[in-house]
């Protein structure tokens, strides 16, 4: 039922409310004091609240029997908000915020992590592997690499790249990353079973852009990965004061020491282990995605003591990435 719920949500958006006073940090950069502090400034841009839409177009079929998808669109409003800042790292967590015939719907949303020169970056390796890859010393030289990670923290993808100021355009461009396949193509039981993608993060007035290149591809058949078809992705995030953000930061004070400690007993086993084997789930996207966010919804609704759900939360993940 929460699943048809936030389909619902998604497609529907969000119906408009009582003006709000607008986000002082949404969009807006100070001058910097050096290329590092831009890139910092031009991160930090990115947290506010908006009316995000999501437009999914597979544009190009590069195999001869298949044939593009129609295009899937979708909305909703999220805010996103600071975890942490420490100079050369910085992370943001998203949070869906919204209304459906009178019910308000909170998902964790996913979150980016970035990072200064790392030396390295957690990469995704292939159905439910990723693994710690070494960045050069060239590659890492003034670039960030950002790090993407699913409703439950689990890792999603990770890639490095540069922000650059050109022709009056703040935009950070990745190099080609592999990722898994998203929930919309993964319930489908697709030909193709990852992604080659690259990554555009674009400051904009009033918001800014995701634009994903992606290239669907198949290792289903021996050999090495295939191309099935090119998959463009448009995730615009918009300013807004239409909807109400208090739900959201309501649950995010109420949960946010619990995620702190399910994000270290993540970075534990990828620590340990250099990387970390967890089982992916169509639905969900890994198989710790619904009893961990449960947790979360259940400390919010103040049945669930943080700790509890911490020692239970800890307990899912060792036995989800044990082998």
């Amino acid at each position: 039922m929460r699943a048809i719920l936030i389909a619902a949500a998604l497609l529907t958006g969000a119906p408009a409310v009582q003006a709000l006073p607008a986000s002082p940090a949404t969009g807006q950069t100070q001058p910097p004091a050096s290329a590092f502090e831009q890139d910092r400034q031009a991160i930090l841009a990115q947290v506010g609240d908006y009316r995000v839409r999501f437009d999914m177009r597979e544009t190009v079929g590069l195999q001869a029997d298949y044939q593009p998808l129609e295009p899937k669109r979708s909305g909703g409003t999220e805010i996103v908000r600071i975890v942490y800042d420490t100079g050369d790292r910085i992370s943001l967590q998203h949070i869906l915020v919204m209304y459906h015939q009178g019910q308000t719907i909170l998902v964790k949303h996913w979150r980016q992590d970035w990072a200064y020169q790392p030396e390295t970056v957690l990469t995704y390796a292939g159905p439910n592997q990723w693994t710690l890859t070494p960045v050069s010393a060239e590659e890492r030289r003034g670039a960030w690499s950002q790090t993407v990670w699913q409703t439950d923290d689990s890792p999603r993808y990770g890639g490095v790249g540069r922000w650059s100021y050109d022709n009056g355009m703040t935009v950070w461009t990745s190099g080609p990353t592999w990722r898994p396949l998203a929930r919309r193509d993964a319930v489908r039981n697709p030909v193709y079973d990852r992604y080659l993608g690259t990554n555009r993060h674009v400051i904009r007035p009033g918001g800014w852009v995701h634009i994903q290149d992606n290239v669907k591809m198949t290792g289903r058949n021996g050999g090495g990965p295939q191309a099935v078809v090119q998959e463009d992705v448009v995730n615009t995030y918009d300013a807004s004061t239409a909807f109400e953000p208090k739900p959201g930061d309501d649950y995010w004070a109420a949960t946010k020491d619990y995620w702190a400690e399910v994000r270290a007993a993540w970075d534990a086993v990828i620590a340990r282990e250099g990387g970390v084997h967890v089982q992916e789930v169509a639905e969900t996207g890994a198989v710790t995605s619904a009893p961990l966010m449960d947790l979360a919804d259940q400390i919010n609704a103040g049945t669930l003591t943080a700790q509890a759900a911490v020692e239970r939360g800890r307990a899912l993940i060792a036995d989800a990435t044990r082998r």
